[in-house]
Protein backbone atom coordinates (compact mmCIF):
# COMPACT_ATOMS: atom_id res chain seq x y z
CA UNK A 1 0.00 0.00 0.00
CA UNK A 2 1.33 3.31 -1.34
CA UNK A 3 2.01 6.41 1.24
CA UNK A 4 0.16 9.25 0.93
CA UNK A 5 1.15 11.70 -1.18
CA UNK A 6 3.55 14.17 0.87
CA UNK A 7 2.99 12.18 3.84
CA UNK A 8 6.43 10.80 5.28
CA UNK A 9 6.14 7.05 5.87
CA UNK A 10 6.21 5.91 9.56
CA UNK A 11 8.87 4.31 10.57
CA UNK A 12 8.77 0.74 12.50
CA UNK A 13 10.11 0.58 16.16
CA UNK A 14 12.42 -2.38 16.80
CA UNK A 15 12.47 -3.81 20.39
CA UNK A 16 14.06 -6.54 21.77
CA UNK A 17 12.34 -9.49 24.11
CA UNK A 18 12.92 -8.25 28.39
CA UNK A 19 10.76 -11.69 29.68
CA UNK A 20 7.73 -13.22 29.53
CA UNK A 21 5.10 -14.06 31.83
CA UNK A 22 2.42 -16.48 31.81
CA UNK A 23 -0.83 -14.71 33.28
CA UNK A 24 -3.69 -17.12 32.91
CA UNK A 25 -4.17 -20.83 31.31
CA UNK A 26 -4.92 -18.48 27.96
CA UNK A 27 -3.08 -15.35 28.26
CA UNK A 28 1.02 -14.42 27.56
CA UNK A 29 2.45 -11.11 28.58
CA UNK A 30 5.71 -10.33 26.47
CA UNK A 31 7.40 -7.32 28.01
CA UNK A 32 9.59 -5.39 25.49
CA UNK A 33 12.59 -2.58 25.58
CA UNK A 34 15.96 -2.10 24.09
CA UNK A 35 17.33 0.67 22.54
CA UNK A 36 15.06 0.71 19.42
CA UNK A 37 11.79 2.54 21.93
CA UNK A 38 13.80 5.55 22.42
CA UNK A 39 11.51 7.75 20.39
CA UNK A 40 8.29 5.25 21.64
CA UNK A 41 5.81 6.76 24.12
CA UNK A 42 2.46 5.78 24.97
CA UNK A 43 0.99 7.65 27.69
CA UNK A 44 -2.33 9.54 26.30
CA UNK A 45 -4.67 6.86 25.70
CA UNK A 46 -5.37 3.75 27.44
CA UNK A 47 -6.21 2.05 24.17
CA UNK A 48 -2.64 2.80 22.62
CA UNK A 49 -1.79 0.35 20.22
CA UNK A 50 1.08 -1.60 18.19
CA UNK A 51 0.90 -3.66 15.29
CA UNK A 52 3.87 -6.45 15.14
CA UNK A 53 5.25 -6.97 11.98
CA UNK A 54 5.48 -10.52 11.73
CA UNK A 55 7.80 -11.75 8.72
CA UNK A 56 6.14 -13.61 6.00
CA UNK A 57 6.71 -17.29 5.99
CA UNK A 58 9.71 -18.18 4.36
CA UNK A 59 11.33 -14.27 3.82
CA UNK A 60 14.08 -12.82 5.05
CA UNK A 61 14.04 -8.96 5.11
CA UNK A 62 17.40 -7.11 4.75
CA UNK A 63 18.82 -5.00 7.40
CA UNK A 64 18.67 -2.51 9.10
CA UNK A 65 14.88 -3.42 9.12
CA UNK A 66 13.36 -0.77 7.07
CA UNK A 67 9.42 -0.92 6.13
CA UNK A 68 9.33 1.85 3.04
CA UNK A 69 11.98 -0.73 1.58
CA UNK A 70 10.49 -3.77 2.01
CA UNK A 71 7.13 -2.48 0.11
CA UNK A 72 9.33 -1.00 -2.79
CA UNK A 73 11.41 -4.39 -3.40
CA UNK A 74 8.96 -7.30 -2.44
CA UNK A 75 5.93 -8.33 -3.94
CA UNK A 76 3.00 -7.75 -2.14
CA UNK A 77 2.69 -11.77 -0.66
CA UNK A 78 5.61 -11.13 0.99
CA UNK A 79 5.28 -8.26 3.07
CA UNK A 80 5.65 -8.76 6.89
CA UNK A 81 1.86 -9.81 8.90
CA UNK A 82 0.63 -7.40 10.70
CA UNK A 83 -1.13 -8.54 14.11
CA UNK A 84 -2.01 -5.60 16.77
CA UNK A 85 -2.16 -5.79 20.02
CA UNK A 86 -2.86 -2.63 23.01
CA UNK A 87 -0.04 -1.68 24.91
CA UNK A 88 -1.04 -2.76 28.73
CA UNK A 89 1.67 -1.46 30.34
CA UNK A 90 4.05 1.58 29.13
CA UNK A 91 7.13 2.30 31.77
CA UNK A 92 8.37 5.67 30.51
CA UNK A 93 11.27 5.22 32.74
CA UNK A 94 12.70 1.65 32.02
CA UNK A 95 11.32 2.16 28.19
CA UNK A 96 9.47 -1.30 28.59
CA UNK A 97 6.36 -2.20 26.73
CA UNK A 98 3.58 -4.60 28.03
CA UNK A 99 2.06 -6.85 25.10
CA UNK A 100 -0.39 -9.22 26.29
CA UNK A 101 -1.35 -12.19 24.24
CA UNK A 102 -4.49 -14.46 24.19
CA UNK A 103 -3.07 -17.84 23.59
CA UNK A 104 -4.33 -21.03 22.04
CA UNK A 105 -1.71 -23.66 21.81
CA UNK A 106 -0.26 -23.79 18.14
CA UNK A 107 -3.39 -21.55 16.91
CA UNK A 108 -2.77 -18.20 14.93
CA UNK A 109 0.61 -16.38 14.78
CA UNK A 110 0.92 -14.19 17.23
CA UNK A 111 -0.01 -16.46 20.05
CA UNK A 112 2.39 -18.92 19.50
CA UNK A 113 5.29 -16.34 19.06
CA UNK A 114 4.71 -15.01 22.58
CA UNK A 115 4.88 -18.58 23.67
CA UNK A 116 8.33 -18.79 22.27
CA UNK A 117 9.77 -15.59 23.02
CA UNK A 118 13.00 -15.73 24.45
CA UNK A 119 14.49 -12.46 26.15
CA UNK A 120 16.99 -10.61 23.27
CA UNK A 121 14.48 -11.90 20.49
CA UNK A 122 13.90 -8.96 18.35
CA UNK A 123 10.64 -8.09 17.20
CA UNK A 124 9.66 -4.96 14.52
CA UNK A 125 6.21 -2.72 15.28
CA UNK A 126 4.36 0.30 14.46
CA UNK A 127 2.49 2.48 16.40
CA UNK A 128 1.45 3.78 18.78
CA UNK A 129 -2.05 4.66 18.11
CA UNK A 130 -5.24 5.38 20.20
CA UNK A 131 -7.96 7.24 20.64
CA UNK A 132 -9.75 6.71 24.54
CA UNK A 133 -9.45 7.35 28.15
CA UNK A 134 -11.86 8.15 30.23
CA UNK A 135 -13.30 11.20 30.02
CA UNK A 136 -13.28 12.74 33.54
CA UNK A 137 -15.77 15.07 32.66
CA UNK A 138 -17.88 12.25 32.59
CA UNK A 139 -20.72 11.21 35.19
CA UNK A 140 -20.21 7.52 34.78
CA UNK A 141 -18.75 5.07 32.89
CA UNK A 142 -18.83 1.89 31.15
CA UNK A 143 -16.25 -0.91 30.01
CA UNK A 144 -17.19 -3.93 28.67
CA UNK A 145 -15.12 -6.63 26.29
CA UNK A 146 -14.09 -10.01 25.77
CA UNK A 147 -10.16 -10.92 26.40
CA UNK A 148 -9.54 -9.10 23.49
CA UNK A 149 -10.75 -6.04 25.45
CA UNK A 150 -8.96 -6.76 28.34
CA UNK A 151 -5.58 -5.13 28.60
CA UNK A 152 -7.22 -1.87 27.63
CA UNK A 153 -9.88 -2.20 29.86
CA UNK A 154 -7.62 -2.88 32.79
CA UNK A 155 -5.35 0.28 32.21
CA UNK A 156 -8.66 2.06 31.46
CA UNK A 157 -9.99 1.45 34.71
CA UNK A 158 -6.16 1.87 36.51
CA UNK A 159 -6.45 4.94 35.24
CA UNK A 160 -9.37 6.21 36.82
CA UNK A 161 -9.71 8.16 40.24
CA UNK A 162 -10.22 6.16 43.36
CA UNK A 163 -14.20 6.76 43.69
CA UNK A 164 -15.23 7.02 40.08
CA UNK A 165 -18.62 6.00 39.40
CA UNK A 166 -17.66 2.76 36.49
CA UNK A 167 -19.29 -0.15 35.85
CA UNK A 168 -17.00 -2.83 34.13
CA UNK A 169 -18.20 -6.34 32.68
CA UNK A 170 -15.26 -8.41 30.89
CA UNK A 171 -16.36 -12.09 29.65
CA UNK A 172 -13.17 -14.95 29.65
CA UNK A 173 -13.86 -18.58 29.38
CA UNK A 174 -13.70 -18.90 32.94
CA UNK A 175 -12.63 -18.67 36.26
CA UNK A 176 -9.09 -19.10 35.88
CA UNK A 177 -8.75 -16.34 33.25
CA UNK A 178 -9.47 -13.70 35.76
CA UNK A 179 -7.01 -11.47 36.53
CA UNK A 180 -5.78 -8.89 39.37
CA UNK A 181 -6.45 -5.33 38.09
CA UNK A 182 -5.52 -2.41 40.75
CA UNK A 183 -8.47 0.26 40.71
CA UNK A 184 -11.30 0.08 43.25
CA UNK A 185 -13.67 -0.75 40.70
CA UNK A 186 -15.82 -3.86 41.04
CA UNK A 187 -15.03 -5.40 37.84
CA UNK A 188 -17.48 -8.51 37.36
CA UNK A 189 -16.50 -11.33 35.43
CA UNK A 190 -18.86 -13.24 32.82
CA UNK A 191 -17.74 -16.78 32.75
CA UNK A 192 -18.76 -17.92 29.32
CA UNK A 193 -18.31 -21.49 29.44
CA UNK A 194 -19.75 -23.02 26.06
CA UNK A 195 -22.31 -20.03 25.49
CA UNK A 196 -21.08 -17.73 22.31
CA UNK A 197 -18.82 -14.91 22.59
CA UNK A 198 -19.89 -11.67 24.10
CA UNK A 199 -23.42 -13.27 24.45
CA UNK A 200 -23.07 -12.95 28.31
CA UNK A 201 -21.72 -9.42 27.98
CA UNK A 202 -24.98 -8.54 26.00
CA UNK A 203 -27.22 -9.51 28.74
CA UNK A 204 -25.03 -8.10 31.79
CA UNK A 205 -25.39 -4.57 29.68
CA UNK A 206 -28.86 -5.06 28.80
CA UNK A 207 -29.71 -5.64 32.22
CA UNK A 208 -27.67 -2.82 34.05
CA UNK A 209 -29.53 0.31 35.85
CA UNK A 210 -28.31 3.01 34.18
CA UNK A 211 -26.85 5.65 36.25
CA UNK A 212 -28.41 9.23 35.57
CA UNK A 213 -25.91 12.03 33.88
CA UNK A 214 -23.72 11.43 31.33
CA UNK A 215 -22.43 8.22 30.24
CA UNK A 216 -18.54 7.37 28.67
CA UNK A 217 -18.21 4.09 27.46
CA UNK A 218 -15.57 1.60 26.23
CA UNK A 219 -16.89 -1.57 24.09
CA UNK A 220 -14.85 -3.63 22.61
CA UNK A 221 -14.13 -7.67 21.06
CA UNK A 222 -15.67 -9.64 18.52
CA UNK A 223 -17.53 -7.53 16.31
CA UNK A 224 -21.14 -9.68 16.61
CA UNK A 225 -21.69 -8.45 20.05
CA UNK A 226 -20.25 -5.41 19.76
CA UNK A 227 -22.76 -4.90 17.05
CA UNK A 228 -25.82 -5.77 19.61
CA UNK A 229 -24.21 -3.66 22.30
CA UNK A 230 -23.77 -0.03 19.97
CA UNK A 231 -27.96 -0.55 19.30
CA UNK A 232 -28.42 -1.24 22.91
CA UNK A 233 -26.33 1.96 23.88
CA UNK A 234 -26.62 4.07 20.38
CA UNK A 235 -29.98 3.66 19.29
CA UNK A 236 -32.03 2.35 22.71
CA UNK A 237 -30.37 4.34 25.25
CA UNK A 238 -29.44 7.18 22.87
CA UNK A 239 -25.79 7.76 24.34
CA UNK A 240 -24.14 10.27 21.41
CA UNK A 241 -21.54 8.65 19.38
CA UNK A 242 -18.73 11.27 21.02
CA UNK A 243 -18.95 9.30 24.11
CA UNK A 244 -18.80 5.86 22.66
CA UNK A 245 -15.44 4.41 21.70
CA UNK A 246 -16.89 0.71 20.29
CA UNK A 247 -15.87 -0.84 18.03
CA UNK A 248 -14.44 -4.96 16.61
CA UNK A 249 -11.22 -5.94 17.46
CA UNK A 250 -12.25 -9.37 15.72
CA UNK A 251 -14.54 -11.11 14.25
CA UNK A 252 -15.59 -14.69 14.31
CA UNK A 253 -14.46 -16.75 11.22
CA UNK A 254 -11.94 -14.51 9.94
CA UNK A 255 -8.17 -13.51 11.05
CA UNK A 256 -7.04 -10.12 11.30
CA UNK A 257 -5.84 -10.01 7.87
CA UNK A 258 -9.24 -10.38 6.43
CA UNK A 259 -11.09 -8.81 9.19
CA UNK A 260 -9.06 -5.81 8.72
CA UNK A 261 -10.30 -5.62 4.83
CA UNK A 262 -13.76 -6.24 5.91
CA UNK A 263 -13.84 -3.78 8.86
CA UNK A 264 -14.90 -0.44 7.34
CA UNK A 265 -17.33 -1.71 5.14
CA UNK A 266 -18.78 -3.65 8.13
CA UNK A 267 -18.63 -0.70 10.40
CA UNK A 268 -20.64 1.45 7.93
CA UNK A 269 -23.46 -1.00 7.07
CA UNK A 270 -23.69 -1.05 10.78
CA UNK A 271 -23.71 2.71 11.56
CA UNK A 272 -26.22 3.15 8.51
CA UNK A 273 -28.46 0.35 10.01
CA UNK A 274 -28.45 1.73 13.31
CA UNK A 275 -28.97 4.96 12.19
CA UNK A 276 -32.07 4.37 10.18
CA UNK A 277 -30.40 5.76 6.95
CA UNK A 278 -30.06 2.22 5.57
CA UNK A 279 -32.69 -1.11 5.82
CA UNK A 280 -31.20 -3.95 8.15
CA UNK A 281 -29.59 -7.05 6.50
Amino acid sequence: MAEAPGRKPRKPHSAQVVRTERLTPHMQRVVLGGEGLAEFAADTCTDHYVKLLFPAEGVTYPEPFDMQRIREDFPRAQWPVTRTYTVRHWDAEQREISLDFVVHGDEGLAGPWALRAQPGDTVHFMGPGGAYAPDTGADWHLLAGDESALPAIARSLESLQDGTRAHAFIEVSGPEEEQKIDSDVDVVWLHRGARPVGELLVEAVRALPFPEGRLHAFVHGEAHFVKQLRHLLRVERAVPREDLSISGYWRLGHNEDGWQESKREWNARIEAEQEGTAPAA
